[in-house]
């Protein structure tokens, strides 16, 4: 319930208390201390059960906040009912095993005869962040990590430039462990400790209510929202034809908000045909750089080595610029592939899934992230699913980006959460970076993001409209953007050293049975 469309964000403070209370007071049957006060301290999961905990847990949280896989596989992919749930149970059951190496972990690092483990409190934290990192690096798929929760709390995601998305999961874990604590310590300390984590949760969520002011704006940007329908499109030489001259009078039409050339033209990443080798899209765009004195970056579809006889063509999920003479000056080629969208890994075992690549099957990786020239300027441009990854969009304000271009077509998830959970994720990379973002999707949720991660404009979805987008160029550099995931990292080592201290005191036990393990 703590991501969209369902969002309560206030939960976060405690989504995870449940689960690590359920860990660290477990095992009934091995009570072996009772306390002045009648009270009873149970041990911890073992690390069996911790897993099955975690992993029940991950199950859950996956099939809640990503039930939109249903959609896009029933939808688009050409599955049938049964096949696409069968899916979204697979796709919940492999990503669930973060959740069940959390429990795991955290019951390892607990392991003790009797009463609960202070250190693995102190521990749970790190572990959190620790199992995020490997989310992200390891399967590459950090959708929705828990401090995404707070993107609108703006002095809260402060701490994003510093430590990135995770130091905010690491401050919602630790208020979640002390609100398990205050259920796993003794009665007459419980009162106090609750009231403590109340109040942090409390004090941090409010810090929401302050607003900082409007940022000043010195450029202007025309974002185009195509609305192209995915399926059931005859892209015949007219249909294609009627497309371009429809997205050519939305990127021209005289601009009420800015008057004068709009300067940069957005078209997004859309399920068109848009070869950059094909002489009607090439003419079209240059018309529209030339009439507008502006530059264009456009979704497309870049190939090379196409009169190579010696190897098949590279293609690739491209976004081109055109200059204002109208010439094609520079393209930035997609790195970061989507599974099952734009390659399909395993392919001979899981050859039903190509229905879901449908413009050319499967595309090739780009290879640098270097920020587009627009002018004096330079545009960090990012495609579609790129967005949910800290460091790699880092990248491009490291490599001298003053605002962040995000193209995508995000009409696969149809009316779910996933748009909204979507552009909250490419909203939290401007907090990172401070950068200015223009977001330009198909149909949906096309906007400017200032920043402090604030939606400054949006346009509605599902309709063929073009957005007046006011933005700021930015050279600052953030400690996150110069350093990284330095802190998640951290958060790894840490948690490394707690299991390592767990095993040695575990060794000097097994040496001498007469030491508790506390």
């Amino acid at each position: 319930m703590i991501f969209p469309n369902f969002a309560i964000y206030l939960l976060s403070w405690v989504a995870l208390a449940p689960l690590i209370y359920a860990i660290l007071k477990c095992r009934e049957q091995d009570v072996t201390m009772v306390l002045a006060d009648g009270g009873q301290f149970l041990a911890p999961a073992t690390a069996g059960q911790g897993f099955l905990l975690g992993y029940a847990s991950g199950i859950i949280w996956y099939l809640g906040s990503c039930y939109w896989v249903y959609h896009v596989m029933h939808s688009y992919g050409g599955l049938g009912a049964v096949t696409s749930a069968l899916l979204l149970i697979a796709f919940a059951l492999y990503l669930g095993l973060y959740h069940g190496l959390f429990g795991l972990l955290l019951a390892l690092i607990a392991a003790r005869r009797n009463g609960f483990s202070l250190r693995a409190l102190v521990f749970t934290p790190f572990l959190w962040v620790a199992v995020e990192l490997a989310r992200t690096y390891i399967t590459g798929f950090p959708w929705d990590l828990l401090g995404t929760t707070q993107i609108d709390n703006i002095p809260l995601t402060r701490v994003a430039t510093f430590t990135g998305v995770y130091g905010l999961s690491f401050e919602i874990a630790l208020v979640n462990t002390a609100f398990a604590a205050a259920f796993l310590v003794p009665y007459a300390r419980r009162r106090l400790l609750l009231t403590a984590a109340l109040a942090a949760a409390i004090a941090l969520q409010a810090t929401k209510l302050e607003r900082p002011e409007a940022l000043p704006t010195e450029q202007a940007a025309t974002l185009v929202q195509p609305d192209i329908p995915i399926l059931n499109a005859d892209w015949s030489l007219d249909y294609l034809e009627q497309t371009l001259h429809a997205l050519e009078a939305l990127s021209v039409r005289p601009q009420h908000d800015k008057p004068g050339s709009p300067g940069l033209i957005v078209w997004p990443e859309s399920p068109a045909p848009f070869w950059t080798t094909d002489l009607h899209l090439r003419r079209t765009l240059a018309d529209i750089a030339r009439d507008t004195s502006s530059y264009i970056i456009a979704g497309s579809i870049g190939i090379e080595h196409t009169g190579d006889p010696n190897r098949r063509p590279d293609i690739y999920n491209s976004a081109s610029v055109i200059s204002p003479t109208g010439a094609w000056t520079a393209r930035y080629d997609k790195i970061h592939l989507v599974p099952f969208g734009e390659y399909v890994p395993f392919q001979t075992l899981l050859s039903f899934a190509k229905a879901l690549t449908r413009e050319v099957g499967t595309f090739s990786r780009g290879n640098q992230r270097a920020p587009l020239s627009i002018g004096d300027s330079k545009a960090g441009t990012f495609i579609c699913y790129e967005s949910i990854f800290p460091d790699e969009v880092r990248r491009f304000a490291l490599n001298g980006a003053e605002v962040f271009v995000n193209i995508s077509n995000d009409s696969w998830f149809g009316d779910t959460g996933a748009p909204r959970q979507h552009l909250n994720m490419a909203r939290m990379r401007a907090v990172e970076n401070y950068r200015w973002l223009l977001r330009d999707t198909n149909s949906g949720i096309t906007a400017v993001i200032d920043p402090y991660g604030r939606i400054v404009k949006e346009a509605p979805r599902n309709q063929r409209v073009a957005l007046q987008a006011p933005y700021g160029l930015e050279e600052f550099t953030t400690f996150y953007t110069r350093h990284g995931d330095w802190f998640p990292i951290l958060c790894a080592i840490i948690t490394l050293l707690g299991l390592l201290l767990r095993y040695f005191e575990r060794a000097a036990a097994a040496m001498n049975p007469a030491t508790d393990l506390n």
